[in-house]
């Protein structure tokens, strides 16, 4: 009889198991459940997989020897060292050009407050890897709009495995997705950011940020007002918190400079002229490049380190977006010298993420082989590749180096992460591939 029991009651819990694990998945994919524990399970995955394979320690290093690559770079490519060099492509994802504007700067500024709090700014809490739609999301709700990051997150990654936000998605969607107007801009000051707030427009900022748990990434604030008398911003952090004191010299001196300065404005369309106003010679975007590129010139002569990777970095950028691509490689290939030196706790590897100017540069100069590698190590880091920007600079790649098969699956793997991603439906269509 006991013997009887003991069976029925091993049966009973061996049904009871399978029924308690299709439980506990039905149970975490509720999404309220979902939403909160994703993260901390993709969170713990991604540790395991950095501590088996350290991404500090690899180092991307140009096919060529550096002297040699550097001067061959420039000498081979004086015509696409000009800014109007036809590009081989379509116009590729970074920064594009606009038309030339026609505001003229106030001659006499006028006297800025001694601090600035702009209401309104509603403060949200991102999601795992949402820096980028929360952030939006808030400076959207300044001018009124009425949504959340989840409505910015449909449009700008609208796959979970999508890794980062670009500023010119973020610009995308606020022409297109609301009845405002927006403009990013590079090379940014504290002065800019005061007038800026002072006169009614919170700004974003991309800025480095490096947690004590955690190696540099990139983050995104939303700056919303600002005070002398401490010699600080206020900012709304989407992962720190509303209203987080930052000082001057901790985004002017340290972290604004890992993205050239860049800062995205939102505005009305009938406050346009004003904000030109403020801009001055920046609202024209040439001018600003410039003006960006003479200051990253500048601080490679004076930096070390880590700044002076993302100095060389930036001079980079400028370059690439004015369409000065020999040069542009070169400066990477310096930015990239400079990488290697750095110890291995202090390299922003997370850096592919975010631009692409390297990728653009190095295809335009017909330096196929360090794209593709360029991509290799940025995605290497990953079980599934989630940058749809490397996805499709290295699908250029393989395609100029006659790998048809290897572009067209980067291409689609490019679109799978992000249907709404232009270049990589139109690289497909003109391989007369139609997908989805």
């Amino acid at each position: 009889m006991l013997n009887v029991l003991m069976r029925k009651r091993s049966f009973i819990l061996l049904l009871m198991i399978p029924l308690l694990c299709l439980a506990g998945v039905t149970f975490y994919h509720l999404p309220p459940v979902h939403e909160r524990l994703a993260w901390r399970l993709e969170s713990l995955r991604t540790q395991v997989r950095y501590a088996l394979n350290p991404p500090e320690q690899i180092v991307f290093i140009p096919q060529e020897g550096l002297d040699q690559m550097v001067q061959a770079t420039l000498d081979a490519l004086g015509l696409a060292s000009s800014p109007t060099a036809a590009p081989l492509t379509p116009t590729p994802p970074g920064p594009t050009p606009t038309a030339t504007l026609t505001a003229t700067p106030s001659l006499t500024p006028t006297p800025l407050p001694e601090s600035v709090s702009l209401n309104g700014v509603r403060h949200e809490w991102q999601s795992f890897n949402n820096c980028g739609p929360a952030n939006l999301a808030m400076a959207l709700s300044y001018w009124g709009w009425p949504g959340d990051q989840r409505d910015t997150r449909a449009f700008l990654r609208p796959h979970p495995d999508d890794y980062n936000v670009m500023p010119e998605e973020m610009l995308a969607f606020v022409e297109t997705q609301t009845d405002l107007k927006a403009l990013v801009r590079v090379g940014g000051d504290i002065d800019l950011l005061k007038r800026l707030l002072a006169a009614g427009f919170p700004v974003i900022i991309e800025k480095g940020h490096h947690p004590s748990t955690d190696y540099w990434m990139g983050h995104y604030v939303v700056v919303s007002g600002y005070d002398d008398a401490w010699g600080r911003f206020i900012t709304q952090d989407s992962l720190v918190m509303a209203d987080f004191p930052v000082p001057y010299e901790e985004i002017q001196g340290r972290w604004w400079r890992d993205f050239n300065y860049l800062y995205l404005v939102i505005y009305p369309p009938d406050r346009e002229l004003q904000l030109f106003e403020l801009l001055g010679p920046h609202a024209d975007q040439q001018v600003n490049l410039q003006h960006a590129l003479e200051r990253a010139s500048q601080e490679t002569q004076l930096l070390q380190g880590r700044d002076l990777f993302f100095a060389w970095y930036n001079k980079g950028s400028s370059l690439a977006a004015l369409g000065e691509y020999g040069p542009a490689a070169a400066a990477y290939d310096q930015a990239f010298a400079v990488y290697q030196a750095l110890a291995e706790k202090e390299r922003p590897w997370r850096m592919g993420w975010y631009q692409t100017g390297p990728y653009q540069a190095y295809y335009h100069s017909g330096r196929y082989q360090d794209v593709i590698r360029l991509a290799n190590t940025t995605l290497g880091v990953f079980a599934k590749p989630p940058l749809e920007e490397s996805l499709y600079w290295r699908g250029l790649a393989r395609g100029a180096t006659g790998d048809l098969d290897g572009a067209i699956a980067d291409f689609k793997l490019a679109v799978d992460l992000n249907l709404t991603f232009a270049y990589g439906q139109a690289e497909l269509k003109r391989l007369g591939v139609i997908y989805p």
